[in-house]
């Protein structure tokens, strides 16, 4: 892949280069919010890595030890996968950043490698990309969700999700949005909900999770960073239009 080049950002070059997405709007909240959160993630450990062509970003991978996690998994010892994005397919961007990431567990001498995907939306990275590269699904959990692994050492214990995600719903009444500023759009999608919430004269209360142990605890999906919940059912886990946060809500008042 002659001219392309892997770039690990941190607090310098996250100033200079910025983050991946949303990244034609930097005046926007969204975008703001994940640089803060990029920033005070850095401190953690968290890599944020991109691949560029040239000057041109063409795609990124994010992850962290799963101790400091933003996705809703039991995964001692192994690096989790928040995201992998790529401008285009069939040109071995993905792949070659999978790549580095795994040898960053291997020179860390984790257990393997983690992530979570969902068919339903693209908010999730893409399951095949991660069967191709050597990845299976060990877990399983409500609304589609999957829990792929890639083992380094074959005598670690697997990573499992929680069980609870039934109890962990009706916990919930109230319309309720429950994120983190992991992803830039979680304030597009935030916006939506208030807007069709509104014209429904509904309250909506917003929780942002303020560490992992509350992600563990109330999160209703594996995802974790965001969540829309009403009457004890999930409405969204993922960005929905003003038109279809209205349909969904009005189908529960009626």
């Amino acid at each position: 892949m002659e001219g392309v080049r892997v770039v690990e950002l941190n607090h310098e070059i996250l100033e200079g280069k910025g983050s991946f997405c949303l990244r034609s709007k930097k005046q926007s909240q969204g975008y703001i919010n994940k640089n803060k959160w990029l920033n005070d993630r850095f401190e953690e450990g968290l890599k944020y890595v991109q691949l560029f062509e040239g000057k041109k970003p063409v795609g990124f991978i994010e992850y962290t030890e799963a101790e400091y996690s933003s996705r809703v998994v039991h995964a001692d010892h192994y690096l989790v996968i928040h995201c992998l994005w790529v401008s285009a397919t069939g040109k071995g961007y993905g792949k070659k950043l999978i790549n580095h990431c795994l040898e960053e567990a291997r020179h860390q001498n984790k257990a393997g490698v983690v992530v979570v995907t969902n068919s339903e939306t693209s908010w999730t990275p893409s399951r095949d990309t991660f069967l191709k590269s050597g990845f299976q699904v060990v877990d399983t959990a409500p609304f589609g969700f999957e829990l792929l692994v890639y083992h380094i050492h074959d005598d670690a214990l697997s990573p499992y999700f929680p069980s609870n995600w039934e109890e962990r719903l009706k916990s919930f009444d109230q319309l309720t949005i429950v994120r983190s500023f992991q992803c830039p759009y979680i304030d597009i999608a935030t916006q939506n909900v208030l807007e069709g919430a509104e014209k429904l004269g509904l309250e909506v209360d917003i929780i942002d999770l303020k560490n992992r142990e509350e992600l563990m605890r109330i999160s209703p999906t594996p995802y974790g960073i965001y969540s829309v919940i009403y009457k004890g059912e999930l409405i969204a886990f993922h960005r929905l239009t003003v038109h279809s946060v209205f349909k969904r809500l009005k189908g529960l008042l009626q």
